[in-house]
């Protein structure tokens, strides 16, 4: 594989090794061989929220059992299901149904409620009470116009519509980690391998399949990374954040993986060329 040093314009860095779809956002996620990506991102990626009744976003930040919620697509919806608890089936919201507002992080967006069964389901499996609602307007919530182009949409993710991450600096991580993680720990869309470690840093603008992609800043990362997404148990409260303070710190956090617009929708799928169109000095600036 050829890195940024590579002199040829556009000449492959790396390949697409996973594809990660989250539809609810914070509950499990799906492996998927191929999707389209549009303007918020994979195609039904974290389109869904888990809310507290007053509308305000819950993730695994405050209920660590999120990530026990399994989530299957279903023709016209999906199917939550949880050890213990079985499964229950939740129909996509209609598209003229009445839209309330719901929180995410300082944004306010205009969602459908799921309803009162798949509400009660998911406040037994959680232990709180809570609601699920579905974002049609893919328009209705611009990215952070600090860093992201003028018209550039996310959904529900927490930013950004698409969180790219390397194999290689993962593995760069984990040798300076007690104890290795796995890369869901980190819920990226796109999974590449081929690059050198952090090599991502220095991209700025991706051809990915038929999609283009514009890395707009590194992704600072929180509790949730010390979460695993098999168990929900904490394994250790202080890594992987204790060693990325120490080796990714840097303005505005700690920092895995590379945030994501897309500027030209299309197919993408496992095993796909990555060509750097863009490139530029690091993007990890420091703090």
């Amino acid at each position: 594989m050829n890195d940024l040093t590579d002199p040829a314009a556009g000449a492959p860095v790396a390949r697409v090794v996973a594809l990660h779809v989250h539809p609810v956002k914070s509950l499990g996620g799906l492996a998927v061989a191929a999707g389209m990506l549009g303007p918020c991102g994979l195609e039904d990626d974290r389109r869904w929220m888990v809310t507290d009744p007053d509308g305000g976003f819950l993730t695994q930040r405050q209920v660590a059992r999120m990530a026990l919620v399994t989530v299957a697509r279903d023709p016209g919806g999906l199917v939550l299901a949880l050890a213990g608890q079985g499964a229950h089936a939740v129909a996509l919201p209609p598209v003229d149904g009445a839209r309330r507002m719901v929180r995410v992080w300082k944004d306010s967006v205009p969602a459908v409620d799921a309803g009162d069964a798949v509400a009660g389901w998911l406040s037994a499996a959680l232990g709180r009470p809570c609601r699920l609602v579905y974002l049609h307007d893919a328009g209705a919530r611009p990215a952070d116009p600090a860093f992201a182009p003028a018209g550039a949409t996310v959904g529900f993710a927490d930013g950004f519509a698409v969180l790219v991450a390397s194999r290689e600096s993962l593995g760069a991580l984990n040798r300076d980690l007690p104890t290795p993680v796995p890369m869901d720990r980190f819920r990226p869309n796109l999974v590449l391998e081929g690059a050198r470690p952090w090599a991502e840093d220095g991209w700025r603008l991706l051809a990915v399949g038929e999609a283009l992609l514009r890395i707009v800043k590194p992704c600072s990362r929180c509790i949730m990374t010390t979460i695993d997404q098999k168990t929900a148990e904490i394994p250790d409260p202080r890594e992987p954040l204790a060693t990325l303070a120490r080796t990714r710190r840097a303005r505005g956090g700690v920092m895995f993986g590379q945030n994501a617009v897309v500027v030209r929708p299309g197919r993408v799928a496992v095993g796909d060329a990555v060509r750097v169109l863009e490139d530029g000095p690091s993007n990890l600036v420091a703090a």
